[in-house]
């Protein structure tokens, strides 16, 4: 039989239902399994191979065993892989498997967080795989009648969602379902389903597709192994949409899905399995106010698994890299209102926390890619080349969200972090710290430090928070430090003998000022030359091709302008510029028009900068890229050194920055943009 050849990666009872009906399928091979066991896996094979259903037995006959994971990976006989391994390893072989050129569907849940699901999503792209999240009941024909049902408007719009799925397990602390370190708890085991549901209702009922939430609250009775043993959330939709979700693994549920709507009300007895693993009819009950309630048949020819099997066999000869049922958006988006869910009812696996450390999500070392887009600068005064986009490390709240960004940073060349003593209240230096030490590469890195804030914008405050970042970033030294602000009133004197003692006594290398007048970074360089002192050799302010009108923050500074553009030019001072893309200005967020954002209005909306904004978008069109790319890519192409200060929250959005990198401007197309000429 010839088709998609899968193989399977694990050897647990989901995995041999997903073996069966690969088996029985007529668009699909059975080719090979692998196992951390040898036994386990040439025993899963003779299994199928004696199955008590003939087409099962017969499509199972080629079926053979690689051997180990990493064996199975290699094999060339397989084009597909299927993971259900324990969802704590799903990103590890889903990333390798998609780094072997393989095809890939993943058991619920994707992985243990929204951040390892970034991971593997960005891996398949990176390979050019086919990847998708194994929610069969979203493929199932009674959940394609219900999302259609909801479509065409039979209860009008959608008013609230109830969805359970839970069910009582023996207590045991080394099974998968109560180990913390196995990611267990009702959430993560069956509570993704009615998060699933909830969302897809609700994208139905927009005809969106899906939807994510805009609020989650979640409760939950966390058992003696610190993990969920019941649980129930609130999820709040646009549109006044409410969902209310509850789960468990030590708690009979219903295991039903009701959806209330304006005129009618649609009702599940079974959502989750619809009409069974091997297939059957199922129903969909509709109530209408005043009418008898109706009962819509819904058949299933073929087996869910194998519907699920044959579906990804569709999508990939059709040259697909994602399913349009199940794509990797939504994927995204289940896990992050997963975390959510986790976050708010106070529930973290202990392996996420900051003093566990959290290693790539590959298991693999980390390292550079041969291919690495990124570009680099040389700074004055740093022993090392430095990225020109910089990590900024501003919005990183857990060690998993904070390892996956930097990870992919460092993969994509970069080696500059840029911090700062009040970010978070230490959160974000802490977890910096922590995965520089997790991942051994200090001396590979460029640091930046930032202290001397406002209220504690002084000399003596400088030392004490300097030694404090250092702690918390489990580092001695600083390669570059900023003053975070200024305060014209102290002497400049002050300042400069002070960053030089701490120069001098090895803390940090380079310094300047962040958001400083170029009257003062002058003053400061006057001083220096005058007492034979190291003076301020880099900068840190506002830089983009949008001109900051209005400070969009108190005490920041640009240095846009033509006067202070010279002065860098001139001294060749090195500038570190952030929001080098004017917040979201040369994006869909801004128009002369749209006034959403009374931040962006008060700080960049302007007919010069509304001009520099078409120009922008009209040499986009010209190079296949984005505005934003345009606007970062001027930027970069200033004649003093210049690096970008960047604060991607996904990995997608850091992938947009590094398109810069595919592109050049000339020098006239620079003055162009600036209406220089």
């Amino acid at each position: 039989m010839s088709g998609l050849s899968w193989g399977i990666l694990g050897t647990g009872s989901i995995a041999h239902a997903f073996a069966r009906a690969v088996a029985k399928s007529e668009t699909c091979t059975l080719a090979r399994t692998g196992s951390r066991a040898s036994t386990s896996a040439q025993a899963f094979v003779e299994k199928l191979k004696s199955d008590d259903n003939p087409r099962v037995a017969a499509g199972a006959q080629a079926f053979a065993s690689s051997g180990s994971y990493e064996a199975l990976l290699a094999d060339p006989a397989v084009d597909a892989v299927y993971i259900a391994t324990p969802h704590t390893s799903h990103a590890q072989w889903a990333i390798r498997a998609a780094q072997a050129g393989k095809h890939v569907l993943v058991e619920k849940p994707a992985a243990l967080n929204h951040a390892d699901t970034m991971a593997m999503v960005e891996a398949a792209r990176a390979a050019n795989v086919f990847f998708m999240e194994a929610f069969m009941y979203r493929l199932a024909p009674q959940t394609r009648t219900l999302v259609e049902m909801i479509e065409h408007g039979d209860i009008g719009s959608v008013r609230t969602i109830e969805a359970s799925f839970g069910y009582h397990a023996p207590f045991n602390a080394q099974s998968r379902l109560f180990a913390n370190d196995l990611g267990g708890g009702g959430i993560m085991d069956v509570g993704l389903y009615p998060v699933s549901f909830a969302r897809l209702v609700a994208g139905a009922n927009a005809k969106t597709g899906f939807m994510n939430p805009t609020s989650v609250k979640g409760a939950a009775r966390l058992g003696e192994t610190g993990v969920d043993e019941w649980a129930a959330a609130l999820m709040t939709f646009d549109y006044d949409v409410i969902a209310q979700l509850s789960t468990g693994v030590s708690a009979w549920l219903p295991n039903t899905a009701n959806v209330y709507g304006e005129t009618g009300s649609l009702h599940l007895q079974g959502p989750w399995h619809a009409a069974g693993v091997e297939g059957g009819t199922s129903k969909i009950e509709l109530r209408r106010f005043g009418k008898a309630p109706e009962f819509i048949e819904v058949t299933q020819d073929k087996w869910l698994y194998e519907i699920e099997a044959d579906h990804v066999a569709e999508c990939i000869s059709k040259g697909l890299t994602e399913s349009p049922l199940v794509p990797t958006a939504d994927t995204l988006g289940n896990m992050r209102a997963l975390d959510a869910w986790r976050e708010t009812a106070r529930f973290r696996y202990t392996s996420e926390a900051i003093t566990s450390g959290w290693p790539t999500a590959s298991r693999l070392p980390l390292q550079v890619s041969p291919d690495a887009p990124m570009q680099m600068r040389t700074i004055r005064g740093v022993a090392k080349p430095v990225s020109a986009l910089i990590m900024g490390c501003d919005n990183q709240t857990s060690m998993p969200h904070a390892a996956v960004q930097f990870d992919d940073f460092v993969t994509q060349g970069g080696n500059c972090f840029d911090t700062a003593h009040l970010y978070g209240d230490g959160i974000m230096e802490k977890l910096l710290g922590r995965w520089m030490q997790d991942r051994g590469i200090r001396d590979d890195l460029v640091l930046i430090c930032k202290g001397a804030h406002t209220p504690d914008c002084r000399p003596d405050a400088v030392r004490p928070q300097l030694e404090e970042s250092l702690e918390r970033l489990r580092t001695d030294r600083a390669d570059i430090y900023f003053l975070h602000r200024d305060d014209p009133q102290v002497p400049i004197g002050e300042w400069v003998d002070l960053l030089n003692e701490l120069k001098d006594e090895g803390r940090i290398s380079v310094f300047g000022g962040s958001n400083w007048t170029k009257e003062r970074m002058a003053e400061a360089n006057a001083y220096a030359a005058a007492n034979n002192k190291q003076g301020f050799g880099v900068l840190s302010n506002n830089f983009s091709l949008a001109r900051m009108n209005n400070p969009i923050w108190p005490g920041v500074m640009a240095c846009s302008d033509d006067d202070y553009r010279a002065w860098l030019e001139e001294t060749n001072t090195a500038l570190f510029s952030w929001s080098s893309q004017a917040r979201g200005f040369f994006t869909e967020r801004a128009g002369p028009d749209i006034k959403t954002d009374a931040d962006l209005v008060y700080a960049f909306y302007s007919d010069d900068n509304f001009e520099r904004r078409r120009r922008a978008y009209e040499l986009a069109e010209k190079k296949g890229v984005e505005p934003m790319t345009i606007a970062l890519a001027y930027v970069l192409a200033q004649k003093m050194p210049t690096c970008a200060l960047v604060g991607p929250r996904t990995l997608s959005e850091l992938r947009t920055s590094l398109a810069v990198f595919s592109i050049g401007l000339s020098s006239d197309e620079v003055a162009w943009l600036d209406l220089r000429s």
